[in-house]
């Protein structure tokens, strides 16, 4: 009796930890079980994601994580949050993915998987139109730019020397040039020129440009878990640009294709 009671209570316990891990699964596995894919984004950066006249959230990063989604058979649901807390979302498992024109940086790759590249852009360098002081990224040095927190382009203007202020929006960035209060700001190529399409009386000009085009990409969290989501996602990016999809999406809102490299 106690021999079988013993092999009664091992049964249990074994039956007992299958339905979790059943359950759970990879990170795939849970999406597609849930139906949804979370996915961080900031939803005040056009063209990239953003709100349009009927504050829908739309944008060619909304767009983009949409078709994956639907490639993946699940729903995009998107959480709007600042530049700054999307990676500590994604830490704290708050988030599946990013949707955010985000460039792959060694730092970044050190923590976070990258999905294939969907669109490569470079950084411009803006300043006041009456601004004669700046014309490269080197006369940054001893500089003031306003840029948002944690950024590749915050990062990339504190590497000529320059003093970075953390703002949240493309907006806020260029007001504060305008009003003197920064000397300079750095962004997206393509996200001036749709400033500037908006904005066409705008006082600000670009005098400096990257050489070379940054990688945008998808980031997910390190590790086995992950594995199977990252493969899902580049294979449905592999089939969207073979079906021309991204460079419909990416010449709607940007006139022109930024798939390519």
């Amino acid at each position: 009796m106690k021999k079988l009671l013993c092999l009664t209570m091992a049964l249990f316990l074994a039956l007992a930890a299958l339905p979790a891990f059943a359950e759970d699964g990879d990170l795939l596995s849970r999406i597609q079980q849930k139906g949804e894919i979370i996915i961080a984004t900031e939803g005040a950066w056009a063209p990239w994601t953003y709100h349009d006249e009927n504050d829908t959230l739309v944008g060619f990063d909304v767009e983009v994580a949409q078709a994956i989604a639907a490639k993946l058979g699940v729903t995009a649901t998107f959480v709007e949050t600042e530049w700054d807390g999307i990676f500590a979302g994604l830490d704290a498992q708050r988030y599946d993915i990013a949707a955010n024109g985000v460039e792959i940086t060694d730092e970044r790759s050190e923590k976070y998987d990258f999905s294939t590249p969907y669109g490569y852009i470079r950084t411009a360098l803006v300043v006041r139109g009456d601004n004669d002081t700046i014309t490269s990224f080197e006369d940054l040095n001893g500089k003031k730019t306003a840029n948002s927190i944690a950024s590749t382009y915050m990062l990339l203007a504190e590497s000529y020397g320059a003093t970075a202020v953390g703002v949240d929006t493309l907006d806020q960035t260029i007001q504060m040039v305008l009003s003197g209060r920064a000397d300079a700001t750095l962004n997206a190529e393509v996200s001036v020129y749709d400033y500037l399409s908006v904005h066409p009386d705008a006082n600000i000009k670009i005098v400096a440009l990257t050489e070379e085009a940054s990688q945008v990409a998808l980031p997910v969290r390190k590790g086995e878990d992950s594995a199977t989501l990252l493969a899902a996602i580049n294979q449905a990016i592999e089939e969207l640009a073979d079906e021309g999809e991204l460079t419909r999406i990416s010449e709607k809102y940007f006139g022109k294709d930024i798939t390519q490299k």
